[in-house]
């Protein structure tokens, strides 16, 4: 890690401020982009066959896993990019896996669930945190049980998104075991949006667009509020209660 700036109450505060702009940031565009695209979640999710649907959690939950195995690996070979160069990225996989209707889109799900992975751990590494580091792989898997695009959100979830849990035997099968049904309804609302074909080859470009941006901010969020707690001096907790006071102050205006 680099080393640790003290910070001011001044910093601190304008800092948490930057963060609740991004929380926000998160979904904004996205909720209009993918309403244009086809209504809510819940009508979206519905668009699925029941087989389909019955078994998402579970191919969900293999997706990630094989995310775990290949994103860092990958690492050695590609470097990390820029978050619009991973957007560019995963929009195009998107508009290949809509392309063929919801099989391609099937198969483009591990593809796209490893760059929204990768792109999470350079986020972490741009904040100064090291994506080898067993804890560090830890927090870039939580951040996907933040909540999707289609959620609202008033910052109730950054309590789960930031809270520190031990890592102890089996600490990250427990934690793909607990963020893969939030993820499962998330990535099924992108595969209903691609599941017609040629014309899903937009939604899905749209779609990747959207999660790809929705995720690089809560990781912004997420590794910028770990950072901001080494170097204030303040817990992480305290922070998370002080930013998510911000953003509902924001919304009651």
């Amino acid at each position: 890690m680099d080393d640790l700036t003290t910070l001011t109450p001044i910093d601190t505060e304008a800092e948490l401020t930057r963060l609740a702009e991004r929380y926000r940031a998160a979904g904004g565009i996205g909720v209009k982009l993918l309403n244009m695209l086809g209504g809510s979640a819940e009508n979206l999710l519905d668009r699925l066959p029941p087989n389909v649907n019955k078994g998402l959690e579970s191919a969900v939950d293999q997706a990630l896993r094989v995310a775990m195995r290949t994103a860092h690996k990958s690492r050695k070979s590609v470097p990390d990019q820029s978050d619009r160069v991973n957007r560019a990225v995963t929009t195009a996989m998107g508009a290949a896996g809509g392309l063929g209707g919801l099989p391609s889109a099937l198969v483009e799900l591990p593809m796209t669930t490893t760059m929204l992975l990768r792109s999470i751990q350079g986020v972490a590494k741009e904040y100064g945190f090291n994506p080898a580091s067993e804890n560090v792989q830890f927090d870039c898997i939580r951040v996907f049980a933040a909540a999707g695009p289609l959620a609202s959100d008033d910052g109730a979830d950054m309590g789960f998104v930031s809270v520190r849990l031990t890592l102890s035997a089996g600490a990250m099968n427990k934690l793909v075991a607990i963020v893969a049904p939030r993820l499962a309804a998330v990535l099924g609302q992108k595969l209903a949006a691609q599941a017609v074909p040629v014309l899903g080859a937009v939604a899905g470009a749209t779609t990747n667009f959207v999660y790809t941006s929705y995720y690089q901010e809560i990781a912004h969020v997420h590794f910028g509020l770990r950072r901001l707690a080494l170097n204030s001096d303040i817990s992480e907790n305290e922070l998370v209660a002080r930013l998510t006071q911000k953003m509902q102050k924001k919304l009651n205006k």
